[in-house]
């Protein structure tokens, strides 16, 4: 390696280092730390839901409790907060709806679209909607919630 090879190494080095320190030493607010969703669900809406989740390929589309994966090709909403936004019984209305275009309408090509669930089991669809509902942001984080979905919903930036 030659010596001005080996100077650059070095200055790149230190930058990599200062910046790591840097980071290591930021004091962060708590909410800065804090996992912004929470679930209001008892353990056992939560255990039948994600049974009725997963049987139905709801994850198929959507995720909860994780960042979506990078390769996922459907651009469907996480569902990790939708009880600050949508009530209970809007997600069961939702849920029942033979259209649901009629009630959310989609700027999704039609093949994306969300699928009507109205012939899933009526007690299937009360224990999603529970659970749904139950899944809450935190008030530090709700505004940008709200933005995020008045953007999927209409593809502008709502107004101020």
């Amino acid at each position: 390696m030659k010596r001005g090879e080996k100077g650059i190494l070095a200055i790149i080095g230190i930058v990599l280092a200062a910046g790591l320190l840097k980071s290591l030493l930021q004091v962060q607010g708590q909410h800065d730390r804090d996992i912004p969703f929470y679930s209001t669900a008892s353990a056992d809406v939560a255990r039948k839901a994600t049974d009725i989740y997963r049987s139905n390929n709801c994850k198929d589309c959507h995720s909860l409790w994780t960042l979506k994966d990078a390769l996922q090709s459907v651009p469907a909403p996480m569902l990790d907060g939708i009880g600050s936004i949508r009530t209970e019984s809007w997600i069961y209305n939702y849920l029942s709806s033979a259209d649901p275009q009629s009630v959310l309408p989609s700027r999704l090509k039609k093949e994306y679209r969300m699928p009507s669930y109205s012939k899933m089991a009526d007690e299937d669809r009360r224990v999603l909607s529970e659970y749904l509902a139950s899944l809450k942001v935190k008030d530090w984080y709700l505004e940008q919630t709200k933005k995020s979905e008045y953007e999927k919903l209409t593809g502008m930036e709502p107004p101020k």
